[in-house]
């Protein structure tokens, strides 16, 4: 019905809030050896557009969105709240699942990032003693 709008909602407020990251960066000295968040922030942008887009495509497939107002069969059909369910159900847990694993992906990074750090300090010091 109409869960895709979940995610796609999310992606419309990152694809904003890492505009305003990546302007601010400008700004700022950042460790080269370091992935800025903006760049982060760009891989949960990627992962919910690419998401969301193939759940509208299937919502078409199927015949659920039809490109003519209200453009949800659900509205015009009376079925509300079912899709007001599914959006709540569906569609959040989505979201969340994509922003968890996202999660993981920046902790797996800013933990490859610090073992990079370690093992780089690591040969400096041995190099100058």
């Amino acid at each position: 019905m109409a869960c895709f709008t979940v995610p796609a909602t999310e992606a419309i407020i990152t694809t904003i809030a890492g505009k305003i990251i990546k302007s601010k960066e400008k700004h700022q000295t950042i460790d080269a050896s370091k992935t800025p968040f903006s760049t982060k922030i760009g891989w949960l942008n990627k992962m919910l557009w690419g998401g969301s887009a193939l759940l509208a495509f299937e919502h078409v497939w199927h015949g659920e969105v039809v490109p003519f107002f209200p453009f949800l069969t659900a509205v015009e059909n009376g079925e509300v709240s079912q899709m007001l369910h599914e959006m709540a159900t569906a569609g959040v847990s989505m979201a969340l699942l994509v922003t968890a694993v996202w999660g993981i992906m920046v902790g797996v990074s800013t933990l490859i990032e610090k073992h990079a750090d370690k093992k780089s300090d690591s040969t400096l010091a041995g190099g100058l003693a």
